[in-house]
């Protein structure tokens, strides 16, 4: 009987023995991952020291005061080619008016003047009116030649300034 009490005494410390093992077992990993934790913690406080001295170098290359003040500029240029753009069209659409209104007004100035001298002024307009068309297709052929000439001046002018500018943006 003393035997078997001394081998469940046994039993009992070793099952003992057995928990505090996996106890230390489970402590011991805990301290792993908290270790393997503060290994990337490390890693990625030096990533990020990293990747600020990368931003600090990218920000001293930019140099941000200037860009703003270049973006600034080719904000005002847009605006003034808009502006442009909108007096050009307003111009042509006038000019266009302008001959619109021409056209009407010599037609109603040949009703008038065939309500009022009936048949014989209605034959005079018709031969008014061929000469008419004549004189305004050859003031119109000149006034196009005109044109072309001018316009081709006006765009030497403005290419040379678009030329001045690129230089300026790119210096």
């Amino acid at each position: 009987m003393g035997s078997a009490k001394a081998l469940a005494k046994e039993i009992v410390m070793s099952r003992k023995a057995v928990n505090r093992l996996y106890e230390n077992k489970a402590q011991l990993n805990s301290i792993s991952m908290h270790l393997g934790e503060s290994v990337a913690i490390a890693r990625t406080v030096g990533h990020l020291s990293k990747s600020a001295e990368v931003m600090k170098l990218v920000n001293n290359l930019m140099k941000a005061p200037q860009m703003a003040a270049t973006m600034q500029e080719f904000s005002k240029e847009m605006i003034k080619a808009g502006v442009i753009e909108e007096m050009v069209n307003d111009a042509l659409d006038s000019a266009l008016d302008s001959e619109d209104i021409e056209v009407e007004t010599e037609e109603e100035v040949d009703k008038v003047l065939s309500e009022i001298a009936g048949e014989t002024a209605a034959e005079l307009p018709e031969a008014v009116r061929k000469e008419r068309v004549r004189v305004s297709a050859h003031k119109e052929s000149t006034s196009r030649e005109e044109e072309a000439i001018v316009e081709g001046a006006n765009d030497e002018e403005e290419l040379e300034e678009i030329r001045a500018r690129l230089a300026r943006v790119r210096s």
